[in-house]
């Protein structure tokens, strides 16, 4: 039996780092309160509407490279003086990509690193 697209993310609903899902379209399907925070201005979510409309060419062919290629796109970024990790990945089910997640998150002005080879 193959799975459907489908998810839930109750676990995720409260975390200290902003997550935003798409499907395959770009129609955000969810936003956590960290991403409704910081991504909606009026404080209300965008689940159901497109998230391409709120980037320029560039992060589109980004979008549709992760969708087509099923790659990730990891790069950091500084924001009103802080650093922040940007994880962009598609989310599968049996393989199949069905749309990005992206996962933004503050990064420690101090934070150790630890060789584990």
């Amino acid at each position: 039996m193959t799975k459907t697209c489908n998810f839930n993310f109750d676990w995720a609903r409260d975390m200290d780092v902003a997550i935003t899902v798409c499907d395959t379209q770009g129609v955000i399907v969810y936003q956590n309160d960290r991403s409704i925070e910081i991504n909606c201005k009026d404080g209300r979510s965008m689940v159901g509407q497109s998230l391409m409309p709120c980037h320029n060419e560039r992060s589109r062919a980004i979008i549709a490279r992760m969708l087509n290629e099923n790659v990730d796109n990891v790069y950091t970024i500084t924001k009103h003086g802080r650093r922040k990790l940007i994880f962009q990945s598609p989310w599968r089910v049996d393989g199949k990509v069905c749309g990005l997640v992206e996962l933004s998150m503050f990064l420690p002005d101090s934070m150790p690193h630890y060789d584990r080879g």
